[in-house]
């Protein structure tokens, strides 16, 4: 029998099975098995001993049958084997549809991947004792070289990492729910996933595959796991493994959105992002949607800017004569007695005041009011924000549906900011810094720097000192356009700090665009110290800002080294450095009609002229009843949607917290004028 036409339709079968095709496969089974299985598929007499063994037991072949027996291809969840050939002489083609049956009901194994290109011998050759030469022909093939190793790595270590990765894979396929990706699929859609774009596509083939995936019956599984791991790539396989992973298996395992995300982003960025976008899915809006229809809160969604005619007069703590005409509750009595001139006396002194004090003391009897606008109260500009409808009902934890917002849509600017950054704010002693604030166009590299008493320097290059325990925790280097840059350092206890000086100063490690300067925040015994610089800094200047000196039993004590105020600018419409006319004094609307408690208490000086260029929020999420808080997600985004829209009246101003150390110069006239310093 010739045995050649056999081998040959066997190696020009294989050769074309494995065209296009990037991976093999091997079956589960035992290779001395399935070469007696070989062995065996000869029909009776014609495989006889020849010699000491039956005629086609030779070594060449029993390698071949060995290494390349149970090799498969996977193709449309179908298993293909080298032994499915036609047209083979007897008895040959019933063994191999015999070889091919037994190998196709095995189970996948694993992936196939030799040592080397050449399997089995194509001929060999035998000196007989009449020295004749019989030629024997054998299995052999040549493998392409994608399907020999052409690393160091061991063909062991290979088969193991294909195998680890699906089952990783399958795990991901199994375990990830197809509504996890949809959801982050969604926050990417919005921009609200940190560097999220990167596994857009990504997302979107797995999620394809899910479908395909589920929608198989159970045997066929396995087959498209195996023929996916050669297509999809080791980031698809391993997703699970991945951040993203995290991501999706903690949204799974019905983990609150907000958690997750913060797991997420703890992982993948830097201590200085902040999350542009509150996140929230179909589900999450049309749920908010749902609870503000049955509140009836969708009539209190339109915001716009408050003006006189919205305050009651028993809100109001002053008024000057022009805005009095306009309030509810005047009467004409009251115009008169405003007519009525004063020739005040003046006083040169300046008198410092509590915030407690001028409210009660000074202003029953004040009939104008202007104050000192400087160049740092530009993070204290403030407007009123009114409801769009009068009638419809407050979503906010006190009485009123009246709201505010701070410059920049923050309410405490520079902290908050440093919060959102990653940075602790709760430390002893905390020096943040802040800039591009303003025009969003300064793009520099500002430093924040602390020399210590020992001399130890604290900055980008050295972030932690041993000594103290002090910490810079968020460090900027490329500031985003239009986006403020804060950085901080910080101290969370007192026990490691040795006594001496702390001077504080700014440097510019690279200039590159802007015309505007920086904020700094200096923080200890809840003490807050704001200052602000607004000149452009040049390339390597250093600012000194302050010396906080440190004794024990006796705490710290703060030596300034910049002054309040500098050249003068615009802020709202308003030039700063001079006296600007008050229109109303009155608290935040959480203390309007004898409320206490209810939050922070704001001291509110709406000034005449002054006007918000911008278009604040509507709301913000801490000023909402708890009944929303569930929808806190949905309800930060429709804020930033539902924007106040630009109005030429309007009111605008200064404001300051009750709980943040700040000072405020004022002229005040009735009976005399003076000067006060108001202390908050």
């Amino acid at each position: 029998m010739n045995f050649q036409p056999f081998a040959r339709l066997i190696a020009e079968h294989f050769a074309r099975m494995t065209e296009g095709v990037e991976m093999l496969y091997t079956v589960d089974v035992d290779r001395d098995q399935l070469w007696n299985y070989y062995l065996d598929s000869y029909p009776a007499g014609t495989n006889e001993v020849y010699r000491i063994r039956r005629q086609y037991d030779c070594s060449c072949c029993r390698h071949f049958v060995r290494t390349m027996g149970n090799v498969v291809v996977l193709q449309n969840q179908e298993v293909h084997t080298i032994w499915e050939i036609s047209g083979a002489p007897a008895p040959y083609q019933e063994v191999a549809d015999a070889m091919d049956a037994y190998v196709r009901a095995a189970p996948i194994s694993g992936v196939f991947l030799a040592r080397q290109a050449s399997v089995g011998a194509e001929f060999s050759y035998e000196q007989l004792e009449d020295c004749s030469v019989d030629t024997w022909a054998h299995f052999h093939l040549t493998l392409p070289k994608r399907f020999v190793v052409q690393t160091d790595a061991t063909v062991e270590e290979f088969i193991g990492r294909q195998a680890a990765s699906k089952q990783v894979f399958q795990r991901a396929l199994e375990e990830i729910a197809p509504d996890a990706v949809d959801t982050v699929l969604e926050l990417i859609a919005q921009k609200s996933l940190y560097r999220g774009e990167e596994w857009q596509g990504l997302l979107t083939s797995f999620r394809a595959i899910q479908d395909e995936y589920a929608d198989l019956p159970a045997e066929k599984r396995e087959l498209y796991l195996w023929e996916k791991l050669a297509t999809v790539g080791g980031a698809m396989t391993r997703i699970r493994n991945h951040s993203i992973g995290t991501l999706l298996t903690d949204l799974s395992d019905d983990m609150d959105l907000e958690a997750a995300l913060r797991r997420y982003e703890t992982v993948v960025a830097p201590t200085n992002y902040k999350r542009p976008k509150a996140v929230y899915t179909k589900e999450t809006l049309e749920a908010a949607r749902k609870t503000l229809e049955q509140l009836g809160y969708l009539g209190s969604l339109g915001r716009r800017f408050a003006t006189l005619d919205d305050i009651r007069i028993s809100n109001i703590l002053f008024c000057n004569r022009d805005a009095a005409r306009r309030i509810s509750g005047s009467s004409v009595f009251d115009a008169m007695l405003e007519a009525l001139s004063l020739s005040p006396r003046a006083f040169a002194r300046v008198e410092e005041v509590s915030a407690e004090d001028f409210v009660s003391r000074v202003l029953p009897t004040a009939r104008e009011v202007e104050v000192m606008l400087e160049n740092r109260h530009a993070s204290h500009l403030v407007s009123l924000i009114a409801p769009k409808d009068p009638e419809s009902p407050s979503m906010f934890k006190w009485d009123n549906a009246f709201g505010w917002s701070y410059n920049g849509n923050i309410t405490d600017s520079i902290k908050e900011r440093v919060k959102a950054a990653g940075g602790s704010v709760d430390g002893v002693l905390r020096f943040s810094i802040q800039w591009n604030d303003e025009d969003g166009q300064n793009l520099s590299d500002l430093d924040a720097h602390c020399i210590q008493p020992n001399q130890e320097e604290i900055f980008f290059g050295h972030k932690n000192a041993r000594t103290s325990g002090g910490a810079l925790d968020v460090d900027i280097i490329h500031p985003e356009e239009g986006v403020a840059a804060v950085e901080n350092i910080t101290w969370p206890s007192t026990q490691f700090m040795p006594e001496g000086e702390y001077r504080f100063f700014v440097h510019c490690y690279t200039r590159r665009a802007g015309n505007t300067g920086f904020k700094a925040q200096i923080e200890f015994d809840g003490t807050v110290y704001n200052f602000d610089y607004p000149f452009s800094l040049r390339q390597e200047e250093c600012v000194e800002v302050a010396t906080v000196t440190y004794r024990k039993g006796q705490g710290f004590t703060i030596k300034p080294a910049l002054s309040a105020s500098a050249s003068a600018r615009e802020l709202w419409g308003l030039r700063t450095n001079r006296f600007v006319p008050v229109s109303v004094i009155l608290y935040s609307p959480n203390y309007w009609d004898s409320q206490h408690g209810i939050g922070h208490r704001h001291y509110f000086f709406m000034l005449k002229d002054c006007k918000n260029p911008d278009t604040p929020n509507g709301w913000y999420n801490e000023f909402l009843k708890e009944e929303l808080m569930p929808h806190k997600c949905v309800l930060e985004a429709l804020g930033s949607r539902m924007q106040v829209e630009p109005a030429d009246e309007q009111l605008s101003g200064l404001g300051f917290s009750a709980t943040k150390h700040d000072e405020l110069t004022v002229k005040v006239r009735g009976a005399s004028e003076r000067i006060l310093k108001i202390r908050f």
